[in-house]
């Protein structure tokens, strides 16, 4: 009888919640339209009401307002009431009359304000359900952001309750808020704790490297009766939504065993109604105590997979082989209960997660059938989760925005033209990769300060995507240099301060710069001119023409334009341009490479090339002769798609290993590949290279031939030899004649983004196709979007030793099952284990 009321209680709650999950069609306009006076005419003590204060409503505020309303029913079913204030042209009260103050949204209890939010901060019903009942259960729903912090709470919680772990990668999600309603109903049951700390996450012991996940963890510290140890925690498997949390925390509710007197066939348990097997130990009283202790070792791998009941064979009369030791029974109607005969407690946790792996194998045979654009938008919701955690994680920082000029449509042409060089960001405030760039953008501003003829801007794509059409930015981040208003420079390099300011810099300089004299012409090659530039160590390129190689000089000055930003480059075709090729024994057309601030200066003939050819040539030129290679400026060797000889060491490598590699990169013939080393202190990911190249690590320092673009083939240079020119040159004589036998040969996979780069403002144009590209009604620019005020950040986790329970230490199975099957098996288990070995 209690069985079958327990199961009516249940489906009872389960058909509630599911109702109240279900949209009613046509049902009454739940949004609220008030003036400020009747709204606050209206609240009630003790109340909650979110209200947004408006004039005119500008187009791009109507989505917002969308999700507003959407969201009305939902916060209704906790207490809270959605308000749109209607805000007089005349008002000029604290929330109507401040620009900023009608870009948010208020959150009231009674009259008293609890938190005002960014309206980028509410940017779906779950954001706003998140946010909402966050602040409303502030100080309900404990924030952590450091191990100590948990660790005190769990103290405090140790033989009293039970707490609720949650860890999200941002607050303002469907996980969020998830977590959020589980706390709104159950908060008065468990202590709930939420965190976005990927390290923290990494803390509590959860053994999945992914923090791009959201993750829920159930401790048991109402039966920590040891203060000195940890709460023993169960995750929860599943995705985080409010049914899933919700069967968690019911299992957790649930007996740890259930001690069964009845035919298994009428037994059901709260596992079998959430649609888990249920495992029953079968036990006789001479075993009982051993069975017992078994039970619970298994019931709490088992916890939330599976139940398990402790059923006596003394009490029942089964129809069974006595063997038999272990009965699985599934939740499917007409399945009917399998009696088995394992060995050991590590088949029976088989037994039941073989299954829910050939349950997760048939959910993804279903996922692969759906839509394939459907599919490729869930990827590339996953594309950036490094950025988007590192974002998240820093979001409480203000950035110092205040150097850099906010455009908007109305101003970003006059703007153009008022600098001579403006360099504008286009991005979008809701998106990691942006807010990361953004970061940057503002430390360059920083070092930049007060740089003549330099105008930082920024333009938000988001508010004005008309400006980004007319400027063909279809990817963001973008960044831009114009010069006055009339040609622009795209920047194509690295995010990193250093690389953005460097080009900023370089881009100051006219390229080529045109030089007068013999002087100027010697001056630029050791590196005293420009003056902007002495800061900046670059190889310096200088083109010497006479009056005859017209064709070469136009190629060249074209190669400038096209390279403006990215090299040095000056230009000498005065009459006495002879003299000058002379003293450095070329003829014109020539390039006179100055590499380490003019000691030393390179003269290369010019043939009557293309622009284009002058481009490859000049890029690779300005390279460093036998460069160290790094995580920045890989990927400009790569692009030659040349083999690697690269020395790697641990640290520095020796002046004669310095010398010897010199000179072999100096006089390779041709320059057929790229000669180079890796210091794997400055740059450790080197160590997963050699991995990748060889089965163990070698000894250090290693030298190494690899054709990343051909075959493969990756060739280790003999220990015993010493690193000579001469040596190097006969051991490639045998990789050429095919006499030396590779270490390994890697995969052909190409080197790709995993998934293509966002059209942005296509996206845009499809999901809001109400609000037009090109208008010119548009508001200021929103200032910089925060996310909301709520603590925040990303997280990963440490691994936690595992932890013995009572049972383990007491008396322990064994992990064999003890007078339940016959003690032989067991041992006969054990001798076969050890001959595998």
């Amino acid at each position: 009888m209690s069985a079958q009321k327990d199961r009516w209680v249940f489906s009872f709650s389960f058909l509630l919640f599911c109702a109240s999950s279900i949209p009613t069609r046509g049902s009454m306009r739940l949004l609220q339209e008030l003036s400020p006076q009747e709204y606050f005419s209206s609240l009630q003590a003790g109340r909650a009401s979110l209200a947004y204060f408006s004039h005119n409503v500008s187009p791009g505020a109507q989505p917002f307002l969308e999700q507003i309303e959407d969201s009305a029913e939902a916060l209704q079913d906790y207490g809270v009431s959605v308000v749109k204030v209607n805000c007089p042209k005349e008002d000029v009260s604290r929330y109507c009359g401040k620009e900023n103050a009608v870009r948010k949204a208020y959150l009231f209890r009674g009259n008293m304000l609890i938190r005002e939010f960014p309206t980028d901060a509410l940017f779906d019903v779950n954001s706003i359900v998140a946010n909402v009942l966050f602040a409303l259960l502030f100080n309900e729903v404990k924030y952590v952001e450091t191990l100590a912090d948990l660790q005190n709470i769990e103290n405090a919680l140790k033989g009293r309750s039970n707490m609720v772990f949650a860890y999200v990668p941002a607050t303002g999600t469907a996980e969020h808020r998830a977590v959020m309603e589980a706390a709104f109903a159950y908060g008065t049951v468990h202590q709930f704790v939420l965190t976005t700390e990927a390290t923290l996450l990494k803390d509590t012991g959860n053994d999945e490297s992914d923090v791009s996940s959201a993750r829920l963890l159930f401790c048991h510290c109402q039966q920590a009766t040891d203060l000195a140890e940890p709460c023993r925690r169960t995750a929860m498997g599943q995705t985080l939504t409010m049914l899933n949390i919700h069967k968690h925390l019911k299992l957790m509710g649930a007996p740890l065993v259930t001690e069964v007197a009845e035919d298994p066939e009428k037994v059901s348990t709260v596992h079998l109604q959430l649609g888990l097997p249920l495992v029953f130990i079968l036990s006789q009283k001479e075993t009982y105590e051993a069975d017992r202790r078994t039970a619970e070792f298994v019931a709490w791998q088992l916890l939330g997979k599976a139940g398990v009941a402790l059923l006596s064979r003394d009490l029942v009369d089964l129809n069974i082989l006595l063997r038999s030791n272990v009965a699985l029974k599934t939740p499917d109607e007409g399945v009917p209960i399998k009696y088995l005969v394992l060995e050991d407690t590590d088949e029976v946790i088989t037994l039941v997660e073989n299954k829910n792996k050939i349950e997760q194998i048939q959910e993804d045979e279903e996922e692969d059938e759906e839509d394939e654009d459907e599919k490729e938008n869930n990827n590339q919701d996953i594309q950036d989760d490094q950025v988007v955690e590192a974002v998240s994680r820093d979001k409480k920082r203000e950035l110092p925005v205040e150097q850099i000029l906010v455009l908007t449509e109305e101003t970003f042409h006059s703007a153009l033209l008022e600098t001579a060089r403006t360099v504008v960001l286009f991005y979008a405030s809701w998106e990691a990769v942006s807010l990361a760039v953004l970061r940057s953008y503002t430390e360059v501003a920083d070092h930049l300060k007060g740089t003549r003829g330099v105008l930082l801007s920024r333009v938000n794509c988001w508010d004005w995507p008309g400006v980004c059409t007319k400027e063909n930015v279809t990817q963001l981040p973008t960044i831009k240099i114009y010069e006055k208003g009339e040609r622009s420079v795209m920047y194509n390099g690295m995010w990193g301060t250093e690389e953005l300011t460097s080009f900023i810099m370089l881009s100051r300089v006219s390229c080529p710069l045109k030089l007068a004299t013999i002087d100027e012409a010697e001056g630029y090659l050791r590196g005293e001119f420009p003056s902007e530039l002495s800061s900046h160590h670059h190889t310096s390129l200088l083109g010497v023409f006479s009056t005859a190689t017209s064709e070469a000089r136009e190629a060249f000055e074209e190669a400038g334009n096209i390279l403006s930003g990215h090299v040095t480059m000056g230009m000498y075709f005065e009459d006495d341009a002879l003299a000058l090729s002379r003293k450095y024994a070329v003829s014109p057309p020539a390039l006179l490479l100055a590499r380490s601030g003019g000691r030393s200066v390179e003269g290369i003939a010019l043939s009557k090339q293309s622009a284009q050819d002058m481009v490859r040539m000049i890029r690779y030129e300005s390279l460093d002769i036998f460069p160290e290679i790094t995580v920045q400026n890989l990927p400009r060797y790569l692009q030659f798609r040349k083999p690697f000889l690269i020395l790697f060491s641990d640290g520095d490598i020796s002046q004669m290993e310095s010398k010897e590699m010199l000179k072999l990169a100096k006089g390779r013939p041709q320059q057929a590949f790229v000669a180079c080393w890796l210091n794997l202190k400055k740059t450790p990911v080197g160590r997963g290279v050699l991995k990748a190249y060889f089965a163990t690590m070698p000894s250090l320092p290693v030298l190494v031939w690899v054709n990343l673009h051909a075959g493969g083939q990756v060739f280790k240079f003999p220990s015993e030899q010493s690193i000579t020119e001469m040596n190097i040159l006969s051991w490639l004589e045998k990789l050429k004649a095919g006499l030396e036998i590779p270490s390994s040969t890697l995969s052909e996979e190409d080197w790709k983004p995993p998934l293509p780069a966002y059209d942005f403002l296509q996206m845009m144009e499809t999901a809001v196709p109400e609000l037009p590209l090109h208008t010119s009604h548009r508001r200021g620019d929103t200032p910089e979007r925060h996310p909301p005020e709520s603590p925040g950040g990303d997280t990963a986790v440490r691994e936690e030793p595992a932890q013995e329970t009572k049972a383990e230490k007491v008396g322990s199975p064994g992990r064999d099952l003890r007078g339940t099957a016959p003690r032989l098996a067991a041992r006969e288990k054990q001798g076969k284990r050890h001959s595998k070995l």
